[in-house]
């Protein structure tokens, strides 16, 4: 059916104007001023903001972690994205077998994805171990399922030594592959952790002593450079926590260092490690990396106002309070790591950052919608407000107030970390390719009406 969104503010990554927007079989046909069609459905949208749908290009699904497996899944977890505003994800495959090819998890996330998510999907891949055989298959999967990114990790149990990481990322730049990283120490974070299990501190303030921020900084700075010694190999730093993290990708921008993107995470814009110190609420947060402290979370939102930082993705990985995370009841090293966040982000991001003046709307735009896409080979399909684009897109009411709390949301989930936050701005409508799938917090789609997304090189291969 053919629509007009009228009388909005529209927002890109680059301005904010009044006027329309004409819809057509899942598209945007035209932007301008008195846009009108024949039977068209009109969407009255004055003094209110309209949005790109957003982009999470940093979710965990169904993820299986060890005896744990997060609880939203395909269904739940979009559900709970569209509710807040976000109308494509691409999701993080957990390890498989050991000894398994890439392709198994593509085969096995098909099977958890397809037919269940309501927003439109797509995957990243899994590096677990480094073979001649799997730099062979980077390249089949992107050219047949357009996976144009893989994720590896500097720890956890299939963490890649420096010389497979180095393989990795020339064999990324040759075929033009995003290579995402956790960074963080290994042989430190183990330490520690034993130390203060050995010494009988197992309460969740020992979790982030035991990830402090030098452990991601030091990562950072070696993956940094051994992405310039591959040659430029494209490269994302995922959930940037730390001022000392943020430091040493100010150094790399400032050696003018090309084919880097780095993300932060709505949690480290906005909670402190002060959460840690109650012993059961502490467990609610328990995530890698940790949560930080006040000025990390200045310094942050310093690196989104200069555009130093890229990306705001969440991180999305819930595990019940109630029962998953009470594993680290008496050990902080055997609860599950991951909290919930894909419904919060838009309203938490435009009530503390546009909102408080720390970034402008256009910026935000950038960081949680156009950005996202540009990095993972989607735009302009996706995230963006062009004729020709999918018509993904978000109303938002910069009046309206509004009270966070886990009764009014959408995950399978039993909490929130952001429980009685207050939050200026609120959604009142999403749209996916045209279809109203949210109004006023109901949500409205249907289980399976998302599509598959094969995805074309990042502008970080170029």
């Amino acid at each position: 059916m053919t629509k007009v969104i009228k009388n909005g503010m529209i927002a890109t990554d680059s301005q904010v104007f009044q006027g329309d927007i004409l819809i057509e079989n899942e598209t945007i046909k035209a932007i301008g001023i008195d846009l009108s069609a024949d039977g068209a459905e009109v969407i009255d949208a004055a003094g209110k903001y309209v949005l790109p749908g957003a982009v999470d290009v940093h979710t965990h699904m169904d993820l299986q972690s060890g005896k744990y497996r997060a609880v939203d899944d395909f269904y739940d977890g979009t559900v709970a994205a569209a509710c807040g505003g976000t109308t494509s994800i691409v999701d993080h495959m957990a390890f498989g077998p050991v000894g398994c090819s890439l392709w198994h998890q593509v085969e096995e996330y098909h099977r958890l994805a397809d037919d269940k998510a309501v927003i439109d999907y797509g995957f990243h891949g899994v590096i677990q171990h480094v073979n001649p055989s799997v730099l062979k298959e980077m390249k089949e999967i992107a050219e047949k399922e357009g996976i144009t990114s893989f994720k590896i990790y500097m720890t956890y149990d299939f963490m890649l030594k420096d010389e497979d990481i180095f393989r990795v990322l020339k064999q990324a730049k040759e075929d033009g592959i995003v290579i995402a990283v956790h960074c963080e120490n290994d042989g430190v974070i183990n330490y520690l952790r034993k130390t203060y299990v050995e010494e009988g501190c197992m309460e969740p303030k020992y979790h982030p002593l035991s990830r402090p921020a030098r452990c991601e900084a030091e990562a950072v700075n070696r993956m940094l450079h051994l992405s310039a010694m591959a040659g430029g190999a494209p490269l994302y730093i995922v959930h940037l926590s730390s001022k000392e993290g943020l430091l040493e990708v100010m150094k790399a921008r400032a050696s003018h260092q090309e084919h880097f993107a780095v993300e932060t995470c709505t949690q480290y814009l906005t909670l402190t490690d002060d959460l840690y110190q109650d012993r059961q609420e502490g467990l609610k947060a328990i995530m890698s990396p940790p949560l930080r402290k006040k000025e990390d979370i200045e310094a942050l939102w310093e690196g989104l106002h200069d555009n130093i930082i890229d990306t705001i993705g969440t991180d999305h990985c819930p595990f019940n309070f109630a029962k998953e995370k009470q594993a680290g009841a008496d050990d902080f090293t055997a609860c599950p790591g991951g909290a919930p966040g894909v419904e919060e982000r838009l309203r938490v991001i435009y009530s503390e950052g546009v909102a408080k003046g720390r970034i402008t709307l256009s910026q935000l735009v950038n960081y949680l919608c156009t950005n996202p896409s540009r990095m993972y080979g989607l735009y302009p399909q996706k995230g963006t407000l062009l004729p020709g684009s999918d018509a993904d897109l978000v109303i938002l009411d910069p009046g309206k107030e509004r009270v966070l709390t886990h009764a009014d949301m959408h995950s399978a989930v039993d909490y929130t970390c952001y429980e009685g936050m207050k939050v200026q701005g609120d959604i009142d409508l999403v749209m996916q390719r045209g279809n109203v799938i949210v109004k006023d917090n109901q949500f409205l789609g249907s289980r399976g009406d998302g599509k598959y997304l094969k995805r074309h090189k990042s502008i970080l291969a170029d």
